[in-house]
């Protein structure tokens, strides 16, 4: 097994001999000459791609076809039609009918990146096609065969999805039925120099230019990086130093410059939340909410304060205000629409507004910060950036800083078609 182990990671390009990662390529190849359906898990960046293609080259579908399907990539109101096909006429669109991913790949294996992505619906079919073999197309009643056998990978923690009802308990048991963990590269310390020699070498000869070496100093300090984008995120440093720095020997302080933990980096929202919330592919957009709604609240208070130093400044029990003040404190209400406090302009006799409490005689009440509808500040920033972008999605996507499914789920939800 130890031989065929090596063999295998030279066959694939894998590198690296730690314990957990030898254990789930051993796994791997046991499972292989089987038709066992896989699930393999790990973060994000530490190679899952390889699990499914090392099952299938060493099984016996391994002169059948091989397709790998990312499901996050793939937009909701079409996913269904990629895998299972569609008759001509199902919908708009539909000029002929079409293959889907599982009657090309008949006899051969499918990879399911992301499978954590999938929307309810699909998650049915898939199911179907796991216990029966048999899928229908997009629009047609009558049920096909197929022999496929599927591999998924998700870098999604799945019994906190099912808990939250985001994916199929039933379906997550056909399909880990075998499971295949990958450890992530902070728990593959002696490995991170390997993988960065290899990388370096690799972009030394695609760059034609001298291979980059580490110093004693900045090999320890690489190996205590927590890598957080895994083998994608050295890769990715490796090939920047490679391109950009003059000096072939990275010393710790040209490292350092390399390293995201030494940028300025903009806080993220943290924490457990809501039940529903939807924190993952979505918290720029509402990071973005919090720093608008902060503003706002910032603008309510100078102007608040600056009202208050003019009512010093004035022997009147009234607070005075300049016209254009007082547009922009009710341009700043306004924007808050939970706002509980009732304000009213009046005009005395000098025909200048001001603002006073209709509850409180004689006094002025402070005013409160209110607490701002989260699901509404969206709405209007997605509104705003489809508006901007002349009903784009894609681009009113990458304004907003979400993935384009994102945005077409939340366009059904507030019914923005």
């Amino acid at each position: 097994m130890s031989d065929n182990l090596q063999t295998i990671k030279q066959r694939f390009g894998i590198i690296g001999n730690d314990e957990k990662l030898n254990r789930a390529l051993k796994k791997a190849i046991r499972v292989a000459p089987t038709d066992i359906s896989v699930l393999v898990t790990g973060e994000s960046g530490v190679g899952k791609e390889s699990i499914p293609k090392i099952i299938h080259n060493l099984s016996h579908r391994k002169h059948k076809k091989y397709i790998a399907v990312n499901c996050g990539a793939i937009p909701e109101g079409t996913i269904d039609s990629e895998l299972f096909g569609h008759e001509k006429g199902a919908f708009t669109g539909a000029t002929q009918t079409r293959q889907g991913y599982f009657e090309v790949a008949d006899g051969g294996t499918i990879f399911l990146d992301e499978v954590g992505e999938l929307p309810l619906t699909t998650q049915v079919r898939l199911l179907r096609v796991l216990e029966t073999g048999e899928f229908l197309k997009v629009g047609s009643s009558k049920p096909q065969k197929t022999d496929v056998r599927i591999v998924a990978a998700t870098n999604v923690n799945m019994q906190e999805a099912i808990n939250k009802g985001k994916f199929r308990e039933d379906l997550y048991y056909r399909l880990s039925t075998v499971e295949i963990e990958l450890p992530p590269l902070r728990e593959r310390k002696e490995d991170i120099h390997l993988l960065f020699r290899k990388f370096a070498s690799d972009f030394a000869k695609k760059y034609n230019m001298p291979t980059i070496r580490l110093t004693e100093d900045s090999v320890k300090i690489l190996q205590n990086y927590p890598f957080k984008g895994n083998i994608r995120q050295l890769r990715n440093i490796v090939e920047q130093m490679s391109v950009i720095e003059e000096s072939r020997l990275i010393t710790p302080e040209i490292l350092k410059q390399y390293l995201p933990e030494n940028k300025k980096l903009l806080p993220v929202i943290v924490g457990t939340g809501d039940a529903n919330a939807d924190f993952g592919s979505e918290r720029e957009i509402f990071y973005k909410i919090m720093l608008d709604m902060r503003k706002d609240i910032n603008e309510l208070k100078r102007i608040t304060k600056k009202l208050m130093e003019e009512r010093d400044l004035h022997s009147n029990s009234t607070v005075i205000a300049d016209s254009d003040d007082v547009q922009k404190i009710l341009t700043q209400v306004n924007k808050i629409e939970d706002a509980k406090q009732t304000i009213e302009v009046i005009k005395p006799f000098n025909s200048k507004p001001f603002y006073k409490d209709n509850n409180i005689t004689g006094t002025y009440a402070e005013v409160v910060e209110p607490m701002v509808s989260l699901q509404e500040k969206e709405k209007e920033m997605i509104i705003q950036a489809l508006e901007r972008n002349k009903g784009k999605r894609k681009k009113a996507a990458s304004d907003l800083g979400i993935s384009e499914r994102t945005l077409y789920r939340k366009i059904k939800q507030y019914d923005l078609q």
